[in-house]
């Protein structure tokens, strides 16, 4: 459960960006879109590889 402390006379609306914020970290909103499909391990690993080529690239152009 979300707990965010609101202090005396701190407006609403900075309190609800402070909670979203939370919520963002905790990752469920990701993880419930990844459970709504099911991926075959295959795929799941063929995408790992895609990315990790896109990344290594973008490092070697940084350098």
């Amino acid at each position: 459960m979300i707990v965010v402390p609101v202090k005396e006379g701190e407006n609403i609306e900075k309190a609800l960006k402070k909670f979203k914020r939370k919520f963002e970290k905790t990752g469920i909103v990701k993880e419930l879109r990844n459970r709504q499909q099911f991926d075959k391990p295959s795929v799941i690993k063929r995408l790992k590889m895609e990315r990790a080529v896109y990344v290594q690239k973008l490092q070697q152009v940084e350098d």
